[in-house]
């Protein structure tokens, strides 16, 4: 990796507010109307590790949600933040704890940190945390098709990826397929934000085990190439981590934030349901 290139530089946004919908109801896939929690805020039960169905939610974000106030500078969070990087609280009663940062959630533009439950219960709205960027022009020096994205260079050796005749290997809980990516396809870049896995369909839902992601989960998916925005291209590849939980809304289910992709498929995925964020930086 080129990770004396990379800059370690500081970012900041504060804890977001629960938002729910203006219109306080949503429509589901099927015509239903519903009310239930949905983005932002500080959630102690919901955490990676945990299944992306397992609450009675919308777009749920595990842990802590941070925002900054300025559109300007909250789009510097975003895309600077990485997966993997230390976060820090930087005031309140939870002053000087840490965390991980685990996804980006597109739409809201949300940064989504994990701390421990006894630290989040000392946090509350408002409070300033700092991100420790670091990751943003990372690069895998021998193997120049594949791309990578929103990871910090310190998590692939915790993943165990490697090299290996000529082609990146790489363990995933999940292999998903292309064709059931739904809400973020077509966005010019995947520096921030993610796209939404559908899971309305049963038959595919059942045979790619869909319905088993949790939060964290390291994801492979097929014939998706992520090179310079979403799209799909048989034969590519891209691997992302599950970022936010399901979702009732057509078009829409757990949220995967992009960090490897291969448009000429040099990509070699192993399926391990261990390959999840909690087991590669002790979040619980």
């Amino acid at each position: 990796m080129n990770r004396e290139e990379l800059v370690i530089c500081a970012v900041t946004g504060e804890v977001a507010p629960t938002l729910i919908n203006t219109g306080l109801y949503d429509v589901s896939f099927d015509g239903r109307p519903f009310i239930v929690p949905s983005v932002g805020g500080i959630t102690p039960n919901v955490r990676v590790g945990d299944s992306a169905f397992a609450f009675l939610a919308d777009h749920i974000e595990p842990a802590v949600t941070v925002r900054h106030p300025d559109d300007r500078l909250n789009t510097s969070l975003n895309v600077l933040s990485c997966i993997g990087n230390e976060a820090v609280v930087s005031s309140g009663d939870a002053k000087g704890e840490r965390g991980r940062v685990t996804g980006k959630h597109g739409g809201v533009e949300h940064v989504m940190i994990d701390f421990s439950p006894e630290v989040m219960r000392r946090m509350t709205i408002g409070d300033k945390i700092t991100v420790w960027s670091c990751g943003l022009g990372l690069r895998l020096l021998d193997l120049p098709d594949v791309l990578a994205f929103n990871l910090d260079p310190d998590l692939v050796h915790r993943m165990g990826m490697e090299i290996a005749g000529g082609r990146l290997r790489a363990r995933v809980a999940r292999i998903v397929p292309a064709a059931v990516m739904g809400s973020g396809l077509g966005r010019s870049t995947v520096v921030r934000g993610d796209y939404d896995i559908q899971t309305f369909d049963d038959k595919l839902s059942e045979k790619h085990g869909l319905r088993e992601l949790r939060l964290g989960d390291v994801v492979a998916i097929s014939d998706a190439d992520n090179s310079f925005g979403r799209i799909y291209r048989s034969g590519a590849i891209s691997v992302g981590v599950v970022v936010h939980g399901s979702s009732f809304v057509a078009g829409h289910g757990p949220g995967v934030t992009t960090i490897l992709s291969s448009a000429k498929g040099e990509i070699d995925v192993e399926v391990d349901e261990s390959a999840n964020l909690v087991n590669y930086f002790n979040a619980h």
